[in-house]
């Protein structure tokens, strides 16, 4: 079966300040066999590229309003008259503000919505046709079954 991967390579800002943000390179990607996520990767500059994944939905709502709360919150914004989305992250290892150009991250957006539209992300998983092969009796489930302890029940009704 072919699963299908949209990916964008953009740069985000990291904000450091209110003065001060560096550019960091990042890829979005959003794999068809995990509908409902998001994945994005930094390349900070460390030795290890760093990954968040959360869902699409909020992504998708980012765009348009203030969401979510903790770990992951998203919201719009303009600056210097460019439209922007804001993704403040939280982890064990830190906090990070970045900033994404939203028009970009909305193209890319509209084409994880072409191909998985909202609501059809369950039919992605396949979990009905897993669900029936695993429920589907084999020959051997037969032998399970069968009651394997012969009636021990006389016929005068004596136990």
């Amino acid at each position: 079966m072919h699963h299908p991967v949209i990916e964008r390579e953009l740069e985000l800002k990291l904000v450091l300040s209110p003065e001060r943000s560096v550019p960091v390179p990042a890829r979005l990607l959003y794999l068809t066999e995990d509908p409902y996520a998001v994945h994005i990767t930094f390349h900070t500059g460390s030795s290890a590229p760093v990954h968040w994944t959360f869902a699409r939905e909020l992504l998708v709502e980012g765009v348009f309003r203030p969401c979510g709360h903790g770990d992951v919150r998203i919201w719009p914004t303009k600056i210097d008259n460019r439209s922007v989305l804001c993704m403040a992250l939280s982890s064990p290892d830190g906090d990070a503000l970045l900033e994404a150009p939203s028009p970009s991250v909305s193209a890319w957006l509209e084409r994880t919505l072409r191909v998985v539209p909202p609501g059809t992300e369950a039919e992605r998983l396949g979990l009905d046709d897993a669900l029936a092969e695993l429920l589907t009796p084999t020959p051997a489930d037969e032998l399970w079954l069968r009651d394997p302890w012969p009636s021990d029940e006389s016929a005068d009704g004596d136990l």
